[in-house]
């Protein structure tokens, strides 16, 4: 009896570390990348760098993303995905330290190596959810998708009072989130231990389904996800540069980027529940689209303060939409468990890769014009795209 209860505690020890596990890693999916950008002005004057090169500072980690996203998954198969997440959380710490050096080389390094950890919990998460939680997937994935967000929307606000208003500079203000990782190596390192299964239930499927590569649909669900994504990383990049150009301070520019995430968070929400109960997704793509576009004018023509803020806000809800809409064609758009993993590989590859370009290309414009006149416009552009390719990925059938 005695050992029947022990067993019942420690099972659920194992459980609410396993919660706990989750959020955490949650924690450390975003701020590494999001504290970087109200700070993109400092960290270039003091390292003496070019726009197009700090826009590195957000695309590394996407680069990152694209080439360890198959690569993660085979290793969460081979060791387990308590293991490899573990390794994960290591090498984000690794690259948050490196990255606080005030050298090049050292920075765009640390830079990297943040991007490979997370990309590596970035796909092993749902599979670690999946396993140990398969009557509950919904809930989780909105538990782990909030802490995320309200994290990464945290880290937009707190970067420039951390490195300017209470004096600590850039490297301590990004050194900061080495905290969430640090903790998150800590649990993992019971789970792994702990972990029941020597072969996890995640299956990576390999890009050899040629069906999903041969299929057109299949590539405008990649083109949505990889433009969306585009606009998303340029706005945590250069938004805070583009309000300081209209006369704001970088400390109140860094919060309106935070707020800008914020408030996309119920859209987040809302978006796969709507886009569930339609057969077709067109008319839910339209009206992102019409937010986005709108909103980038908005921030084009930005001759006051209120004007501003309803611009952000539409692009706010038009990016959290978007991204939650991509990821639900995902699953929407696929027959069966397994195409929706080639396709959720084909798409996150592409995407990423797009979405690298994103900050490099914008900050590249900024060069050549030194006015945001044109990167703007750029974004309008690429909005429009977004919405041309979601009509065809909102169409009812699968790839």
């Amino acid at each position: 009896m005695e050992l029947h209860h022990q067993e019942a505690n420690n099972n659920q020890l194992y459980k609410f570390l396993v919660v706990a596990g989750i959020i955490i890693v949650a924690f450390n999916l975003r701020p590494a990348i999001t504290s970087v950008g109200p700070l993109m002005s400092t960290i270039r004057d003091d390292v003496g760098l070019s726009n197009w090169s700090v826009g590195l500072l957000t695309s590394l980690p996407l680069i990152a993303f694209a080439f360890m996203s198959p690569i993660a998954a085979r290793l969460g198969n081979r060791f387990t995905n308590e293991k490899v997440i573990l390794w994960g959380l290591i090498f984000l710490l690794a690259g948050i330290a490196v990255r606080s050096v005030s050298l090049i080389g050292l920075i765009f390094l640390g830079t990297l190596l943040v991007g490979v950890g997370i990309s590596v919990c970035n796909v092993l998460l749902p599979g670690v959810v999946k396993d140990k939680f398969p009557l509950k997937v919904g809930l989780m994935t909105s538990v782990y998708s909030t802490a995320m967000g309200i994290f990464a929307a945290t880290a937009s606000g707190v970067s420039v009072p951390l490195a300017n208003g209470i004096g600590l500079g850039w490297k301590v203000a990004l050194s900061v989130w080495a905290t969430p990782a640090v903790l998150g190596i800590i649990i993992w390192i019971y789970l792994s231990n702990k972990s029941r299964h020597a072969t996890p239930e995640t299956e990576f499927i390999t890009g050899t389904d040629t069906n999903v590569w041969k299929s057109a649909l299949a590539w405008q669900i990649a083109a949505y996800m990889g433009l969306q994504s585009f606009l998303f990383y340029v706005t945590i990049s250069w938004l805070p540069e583009i309000l300081h150009s209209h006369g704001m301070s970088m400390e109140t520019a860094g919060w309106l980027l935070s707020y800008t995430q914020f408030v996309g968070l119920p859209a987040s929400f809302l978006v796969p529940v709507l886009a569930a109960k339609f057969a077709s997704q067109r008319l839910i793509v339209l009206v992102m689209g019409i937010c986005s576009m709108v909103g980038f004018t908005g921030l084009l023509l930005g001759t006051n303060n209120i004007l501003i803020i309803i611009s952000i806000t539409l692009i706010g809800l038009a990016l959290s939409g978007t991204f939650a809409l991509a990821l639900a064609f995902l699953g929407m758009r696929a027959r069966d468990a397994k195409q929706a993993a080639s396709l959720s590989g084909m798409a996150q590859a592409l995407g990423y890769i797009l979405a690298a370009i994103g900050p490099i290309f914008i900050g590249y414009l900024f060069d050549l014009t030194h006015a945001w006149t044109i990167p703007i416009i750029s974004l309008m552009i690429v909005a429009l795209l977004v919405t041309v390719f979601g009509f065809g990925a909102g169409r009812d059938k699968y790839v």
